[in-house]
């Protein structure tokens, strides 16, 4: 057991970085105290830090190359795994049923996905998966800003039957909902 001296709680040693020098080989703040403390110097220096990584990238670049292939070829189904897990709750087990109650291809255009993965496509607010979307589909609805309307009012504009803005009147607006409801039912 071992005290932090940032937040005076009595914690596990376990909950400690080692630190070699230290009297008994950890820091002397926990974890989390840790933690916080690089999340706050991170957001004070951001900036700075990006540039820093990316002119290493740019001095070290056949290095940085060569370590990123090394990377995603010994390990690429892992991290996928742990990210669907960490960002979506999902298995592979699960991304590959959705997959194949899609038919194996992008639930919007129907493309199979080539080389990379389909994107897992979800609900930024609730956090619910709607399904599986290529690139570009993915982008075309962020785009959008996942709104109905505007994607509505896309389509009606690509078929030259722009919808109403929300300032037209109310009888107009609604002639052209019926119009366009007819369109699609035939």
């Amino acid at each position: 057991m071992k005290r932090c001296k940032k937040c005076d709680q009595v914690k596990p040693l376990n909950d400690f970085y080692a630190n070699p020098g230290g009297r008994d080989g950890r820091r002397p703040e926990c974890k989390a105290c840790t933690s916080a403390r690089r999340k706050l110097w991170y957001k004070a220096n951001r900036d700075r830090e990006i540039d820093r990584v990316r002119a290493w990238q740019k001095d070290n670049h056949a290095y940085y190359l060569r370590k990123q292939s090394e990377y995603r070829a010994t390990s690429t189904r892992d991290h996928r795994s742990d990210h669907l897990k960490r960002k979506f709750g999902l298995t592979i087990e699960g991304y590959n049923a959705l997959l194949g109650s899609q038919g194996g291809r992008c639930a919007v255009c129907g493309r199979e996905p080539g080389r990379s993965n389909l994107h897992v496509d979800h609900d930024h607010n609730t956090g619910k998966i709607r399904g599986l979307l290529c690139f570009r589909c993915n982008g075309g609805l962020g785009q959008f800003k996942e709104k109905p309307a505007r994607l509505l009012r896309a389509a009606d504009y690509l078929t030259g039957d722009a919808m109403p803005l929300p300032e037209e009147d109310a009888l107009i607006r609604k002639a052209r909902e019926r119009a366009r409801e007819l369109r699609v039912a035939s």
